[in-house]
């Protein structure tokens, strides 16, 4: 792929519906690259003007809702323990390090796990199946959502700044950028669990 065909990608009418189905995958399969996606099309938009920050920013945190929701309406409606994946691996762990404080500090989890693919999960679930009321929970995810698609296309955009004009290396040079900050966010979370467990 050249800078032309990116160029162009950008300014596909499937980009849009593509990043949003992908933010919402994102949701129960963390192996989905949606912050990559997302901070990749900041440094596209920074380089080329396309597509409009705007769109991408309400379209990913949408996705991000919606995905959300959908775990929350699972867990409401299935609980915690239904399902082998639900009790064992990072997410059954995850599961139960947040499924008694879920109610009492559900700003703070909701937050902090958009950025952390297990604990988001995990969280989602078990505010669902801690029935966390809807009308607290919604505005949360909101605003989760977009502080998440923000961040991303900010980090995107700095990246495609640095690199004017070549649309192509800004978006190489935002994925790994993008992948270290998502380790680096998941790093401080665990360590933050460990001292808060110590």
């Amino acid at each position: 792929m050249d800078d032309a065909a990116l160029t162009a990608l950008a300014a596909s009418p499937w980009l849009v519906p593509a990043l949003f189905a992908l933010v919402v995958g994102d949701a129960f399969l963390v192996v989905l690259p949606s912050e990559t996606a997302v901070v990749a099309l900041g440094a596209l938009h920074a380089t080329t003007g396309s597509p409009p920050l705007a769109l991408v920013v309400a379209t990913a945190a949408a996705g991000a809702v919606c995905g959300d929701l959908l775990c929350y309406v699972i867990g409401r409606r299935v609980g915690l323990e239904r399902w082998r994946w639900q009790r064992e691996g990072r997410v059954g762990t995850a599961l139960r390090k947040v499924e008694g404080t879920v109610r009492r500090r559900t700003a703070v989890l909701v937050f902090t796990a958009r950025y952390v693919p297990f604990a988001r999960i995990a969280v989602n679930l078990a505010a669902g199946a801690g029935r966390v009321p809807l009308g607290r929970y919604l505005p949360l995810s909101l605003g989760a959502g977009l502080a998440w698609a923000g961040f991303n296309v900010a980090v995107g955009g700095m990246v495609g700044a640095a690199l004017p004009d070549r649309p192509l290396l800004a978006t190489a040079v935002s994925i790994p950028v993008a992948i270290a900050l998502g380790l680096a966010i998941d790093a401080v979370a665990r360590l933050a669990d460990r001292r808060r467990a110590a």
